[in-house]
């Protein structure tokens, strides 16, 4: 065993080695105990019998002082001020972990650490002013929600995203890049690369100097999606990266949202397909905060969210609906008897109060007549 690697550094060294993915380390470890170090010790014989491992990639693991220079790559990661957060570290995005391809390590350059929801804008590379202006407009009300904003760094829409959450005080976004933290792609984006760095984060999960390419954008945007708790396509052609993306958002289990255009707008035609198949419609925001179940998201700590809580219900909540709603802290599940019995209210009283809290959208109500507070 080189006993000289760290476990962080066994699985950056695998992730920047070439002929071995995420899926062929992951069945790897699984076979020697989960040690990630272990790998590059064991017999030729023992490798060969993990799926999807053949002669090439046993050659890279034995030989991968050859193919990959650890000395090079932590230097770099010192100079750029960044880190390689591995899948087994806690500041690991969540969502992430659960794909059956997520990358061993992530470079991640900004102090900034996922504590909230996540929500993708992508689109086209060419896309109209109408388009710029709904994607910037639409990560600034989300960035000011709470959620952070997802995208990948492009020109057009992307770039219209990282901007319109960086117009909001203390708003959060993440660029994700196809190529290493040390290549700025497109070079125009270096200002906005640099404003992203210093109040979120510059992600990649390719090695320093990896070039973007044909292979790397496809790589790219499923880490877009899999962030992320939905996707928004604003706007795409049937062929745009962007409908790539959306793909891998449905392969995820992730929610898909598709914003319409006009018909005669080449750009539309990619949302338009979408929504035929079944993406949701995406008309405003309070479309997300209603298929996410969100009210109004902040950092994931307990009492974050519930003075977030507090600070998004409305200004014209009156005495006995705040009484009602008040019922329904800690996440209980509550019929409209038993809330009367709670606030020692008449019962047709409670039934006329439920259904305006309903109204509002800040509970729902269930299939057997009971009520929940939306989260």
């Amino acid at each position: 065993m080189h006993e000289e690697l760290t476990a962080a550094q066994a699985l950056m060294v695998l992730n920047g080695l070439p002929h071995i993915g995420p899926v062929s380390v992951r069945r790897l470890r699984e076979r020697f105990g989960n040690d990630a170090r272990a790998v590059f010790s064991v017999a030729r014989s023992e490798l060969l019998r993990t799926q999807g491992v053949g002669a090439k990639t046993v050659e890279v693991l034995h030989n991968w002082q050859r193919h990959f220079d650890l000395d090079r790559e932590q230097n770099a990661l010192r100079d750029k001020k960044a880190v390689f957060i591995t899948q087994d570290e806690a500041d690991y995005p969540v969502l992430l972990k659960e794909l059956y391809d997520a990358p061993l390590g992530l470079y991640w350059m900004g102090e900034y650490r996922i504590d909230r929801p996540c929500i993708a804008i992508v689109g086209s590379r060419r896309c109209t002013l109408y388009g710029q202006r709904t994607a910037r407009q639409l990560a600034s009300e989300l960035a000011r929600m709470g959620f952070c904003v997802v995208s990948g760094l492009a020109r057009g829409i992307d770039s219209a995203a990282h901007e319109g959450a960086l117009e909001v005080e203390g708003g959060k976004t993440v660029a994700i890049l196809g190529c290493g933290l040390d290549i700025i792609y497109p070079a125009e984006n270096l200002d906005l690369y640099r404003r992203i760095s210093a109040t979120g984060a510059v992600v990649s999960e390719f090695p320093f100097g990896r070039r973007p390419d044909r292979q790397t954008f496809p790589m790219r945007n499923r880490l877009v999606s899999g962030m992320c708790a939905a996707t928004i396509v604003v706007e795409t052609d049937r062929g745009g990266g962007s409908m790539i993306t959306a793909h891998f958002a449905g392969e995820q289990g992730r929610t898909l949202f598709a914003v319409p255009g006009r018909i005669d707008q080449s750009s539309s035609r990619g949302c338009h397909q979408l929504i035929r198949e079944g993406a949701i419609l995406f008309t405003s925001v309070e479309d997300i905060l209603e298929e996410l179940h969100y009210l109004r998201p902040g950092p994931l700590t307990k009492d974050a969210i519930e003075a977030g809580r507090r600070s998004t219900l409305p200004d014209d909540l009156d005495e006995t609906e705040t009484r009602i709603l008040d019922c329904f802290k800690g996440g209980g599940i509550l019929t409209a008897d038993a809330v009367a019995v709670h606030t020692q209210l008449a019962s047709s009283k409670v039934t006329a109060m439920l259904l305006m809290l309903e109204l509002k959208k800040l509970i729902v109500k269930h299939a057997d007549g009971s009520f929940e507070a939306r989260p």
